[in-house]
C-alpha cells in the first residue's frame, strides 16, 4: 500500500487489511505443505499395418504423445497454484515388447498409464498393472467385451465403444427419418464386430437393416496408382440389385474399403459409419464450445491437426489432473473412487461435462458426427431421452452391461 492510499483508508480498516494480507500470504505458501507429485505414462503399441487408403491419414510419429504434452501443460496450469507437479513418460513399442515397457514404467513408480493398444494386449497390460495397484485408461480399443464380461476393475475407458459410435449414427439417421439401412461390412473380425454394433443400434432405435453385403478383404495394397480405377468398376457392381434403402451404413473398422463408397454406389444414397458421416471423439475442424482455443494450442505444439488418439490421450490425462485437483491425492485407488463417483465431472469442449459410468468404467461423452470438413451434428440427438443422462442412450446402459468388476 503506498502513502497516497494510506491517507484514504480509515484507521479502523488497517488491521483488517493486514489480516487479509497475511491470509493471502498463507494461501500462497500453503500448497508447498500439500505438494503432490503426479507421474503418469502413455504406452502406445504399434502393430504392423498396410498404408492407409489416403496419405492424409498417415500416422504421425507423435500420435498420442502430443496430446499428453498438452495435457501436462493444462494440468500444470492449475497444479502450480496447489503445489501439484505433473510428469508424463511416453513409450512406443511393438506388441511383443508391451509388457516389458509397462514393467519399466511401473518400476519407476508410475501408477497411472494411458494405453493405446488392441483389446488382447490391453487386457494383459491391465492385469499386469493391477498387480502393482496401477490404474489403466484405454485410449483406443472399442471392443464391447472390454465394457462387459472382460472388464477390469483397474481399467477405465476414454475411447468410446463400437456401440457408442454406432448408436450416435443410428440416432441421427432415425432423427432424419432414414430408417431403411443397407449394411456393408468388411470381412475382418473387427469389421464384423462393428457390423454387429450397427445391428444392435438398428434394433435399439427402430431402424431396419433391409440387406447386408460383406466386402471381402483380399489383402494387398489399398492405395495404388490404379486403385481408384479398379474400385470405380468393382464397387458399383458389388452394390447392384439391392433392396430399397434410405442409407448405406459402412462397417469397416480396418479401413479397407469404406472410403471409396461415397460416389461409387450403384444407387445414390448417403453413406454413414466408417465413411461419409463418421462418428468421432474429436477432429481438427471442431470449434464449438471453446474448442478453438484447444485446437490452436494443439496445433502450435504439434504443428498438425489433432486426431482422435491425441484427444483421447489428452482427455485421459485431464481426468487424472481433475481428480488430483479435487482429492489432493495421487493414490490410484482414491483417484479411481473419485473418478467413478457422482462428484466427478470434466469439461471436454463438447457442450456438456463428461462423467464415468460406475458399472463398467466407460466415459460418458457426446459423439461428434464429422464429414471430413465440419461437425455436422452431435449425438445424443434431441428427443432421445434417458432417466439418468441422455449420454447413456449411447452404448451399454446399466441393465445391458455384463461387467461385474465394479460391483
Amino acid at each position: 500500500m503506498n502513502a497516497g492510499m494510506e491517507e484514504n483508508v480509515p484507521k479502523s480498516f488497517v488491521p483488517l487489511l493486514a489480516a487479509a494480507a497475511l491470509g493471502v500470504a498463507a494461501c500462497l505458501t500453503a500448497p508447498a505443505a500439500r505438494a503432490v507429485e503426479v507421474r503418469a505414462g502413455v504406452l502406445r503399441v504399434d502393430y504392423p499395418a498396410l498404408l492407409p487408403i489416403s496419405r492424409y491419414d498417415a500416422r504421425p510419429e507423435d500420435l498420442d504423445f502430443a496430446g499428453a504434452v498438452l495435457a501436462d501443460e493444462d494440468n500444470a496450469t492449475t497444479g502450480a497454484f496447489l503445489g501439484h507437479t505433473y510428469e508424463t513418460e511416453s513409450a512406443a513399442t511393438p506388441p511383443e515388447g508391451a509388457l516389458a515397457a509397462l514393467d519399466e514404467m511401473l518400476a519407476k513408480g508410475i501408477r497411472y498409464v494411458v494405453v493405446d493398444a488392441q483389446a488382447g494386449d490391453l487386457l494383459a497390460l491391465a492385469d499386469r498393472a493391477a498387480e502393482m495397484g496401477a490404474l489403466v485408461l484405454n485410449a483406443s480399443a472399442p471392443d464391447m467385451a472390454l465394457r462387459g464380461a472382460e472388464c477390469r476393475a483397474n481399467l477405465l475407458h476414454i475411447a468410446p465403444s463400437f456401440a457408442m459410435k454406432a448408436d450416435a449414427i443410428a440416432q441421427f439417421a432415425v432423427w432424419k427419418k432414414w430408417p431403411r439401412w443397407l449394411l456393408v461390412s468388411g470381412s475382418n473380425p473387427e469389421d464384423r464386430a462393428l457390423a454387429e454394433a450397427y445391428r444392435r443400434a438398428a434394433t435399439k432405435f427402430g431402424a431396419r437393416i433391409v440387406e447386408e453385403r460383406e466386402f471381402e478383404d483380399t489383402g494387398g495394397a489399398r492405395r495404388t496408382d490404379t486403385g481408384h480405377a479398379m474400385v470405380q468398376r468393382q464397387l458399383p457392381t458389388f452394390l447392384q440389385r439391392t433392396k430399397e434403402h434410405d442409407l448405406v451404413i459402412a462397417a469397416d473398422a480396418t479401413d479397407y474399403f469404406a472410403a471409396y463408397l461415397p460416389y461409387h454406389l450403384w444407387t445414390p444414397r448417403p453413406v454413414m459409419g466408417s465413411a461419409g458421416l463418421r462418428p468421432v471423439t474429436m477432429h481438427g475442424a471442431h470449434e464449438a464450445w471453446g474448442a478453438t482455443q484447444f485446437q490452436t494450442r494443439f496445433e502450435k505444439l504439434a504443428r498438425r491437426h489433432v486426431t482422435e488418439e491425441d484427444y483421447n490421450t489428452w482427455l485421459a490425462l485431464r481426468v487424472l489432473g481433475e481428480a488430483v485437483t479435487r482429492t489432493g491425492s495421487n493414490d490410484p485407488a482414491e483417484l479411481e473412487k473419485y473418478i467413478l463417483s457422482d462428484a466427478f465431472e470434466l469439461a471436454a469442449f463438447k457442450g456438456q461435462k463428461v462423467t464415468f459410468r460406475d458399472w463398467n468404467g466407460q466415459l460418458r461423452q457426446p459423439i461428434l458426427l464429422y464429414d471430413d470438413r465440419i461437425t455436422v451434428s452431435v449425438s445424443p440427438q434431441e428427443g432421445f431421452l434417458h432417466q439418468v443422462s441422455p449420454l447413456d442412450t449411447l452404448g451399454l446402459d446399466r441393465p445391458e452391461s455384463s461387467c461385474t468388476a465394479f460391483q
